[in-house]
């Protein structure tokens, strides 16, 4: 099997090349590269004091479950590139990685124009951090916490469309929350989606699982980055250190709508 995934170079994406690089005789794995010290560093998020001490928390339960930043495997074919360069790129420079029997799209960025079309088409799978339809745009998890709802909190995989995150929902993909660190329990949602995407395309069983549009009707919240602002950080820091975040979901809690859901 040839697999082309196409996302970024934390710790989190790298876990995911090397997910799909077990399950493939061939994978390429196009990284768009961002700053892996947030907060610390100006670039896609705002350098301050806020930022550093959230994203340190952020990196600390990140490391705890994807280790640290690492070398890719050795057999595993990479183009990394800065992100947002991606749309820039030709038919000719990507050629390499256009014959796959899977696409996957994580953490990359917006895709456009020939790329895109020709991801449609082959029926690329995208993980949408946040429950799809309800949480959707930038950061949703952090979103659906900082918004007191830990049973929103999770991922989506659908099918690749042009539109952000609209695309059919294949499942969904849940961490149960017991009332632990808030950074844990949204990362451990990547740990949850890596884990089935990875369990559905080595049994072959994501070519057959039907595709379900999203009910924009259901949205509550679609979110964006500037919205993720230094006081917003703070408000949700302050909450934690005065413990005041949710304790414990029950079943009943999740939306009924939650499509083939993986509970982890």
């Amino acid at each position: 099997m040839k697999i082309t995934v196409f996302t970024s170079n934390q710790p989190r994406h790298l876990s995911l090349v090397e997910r799909l690089a077990s399950v493939a005789d061939t994978c390429h794995a196009v990284l768009e590269c961002n700053t892996v010290y947030p907060g610390r560093r100006q670039d896609f998020y705002n350098k301050s004091p806020v930022m550093e001490r959230y994203f340190r928390q952020v990196m600390q339960a990140e490391q705890t479950l994807f280790g640290d930043v690492r070398f890719a495997p050795t057999h595993v074919h990479l183009m990394p590139i800065r992100m947002g360069d991606l749309n820039l790129l030709g038919p000719d420079e990507l050629a390499a990685c256009l014959d796959a029997d899977a696409y996957v799209v994580f953490g990359a960025s917006y895709i456009k124009g020939w790329l895109c079309d020709h991801l449609v088409e082959q029926r690329a799978y995208n993980i949408h951090m946040g429950l799809s339809p309800y949480y959707r745009g930038s950061s949703c998890n952090f979103w659906a916490m900082y918004d007191r709802r830990p049973h929103m909190v999770g991922a989506t995989i659908h099918l690749l469309s042009h539109g952000l995150d609209s695309g059919p929902m294949l499942f969904h993909a849940v961490p149960g929350f017991n009332g632990e660190d808030p950074f844990e329990f949204t990362m451990r949602a990547v740990v949850v989606a890596q884990n089935a995407l990875q369990e559905r395309i080595a049994d072959g069983s994501i070519f057959e699982l039907p595709a379900v549009d999203q009910d924009r009707s259901a949205q509550m919240r679609y979110s964006r980055s500037a919205e993720f602002t230094d006081e917003v950080a703070q408000a949700f820091l302050d909450r934690i250190d005065a413990g005041r975040l949710l304790h414990g979901v029950a079943e009943a809690d999740y939306p009924a709508g939650l499509l083939s859901p993986v509970f982890g």
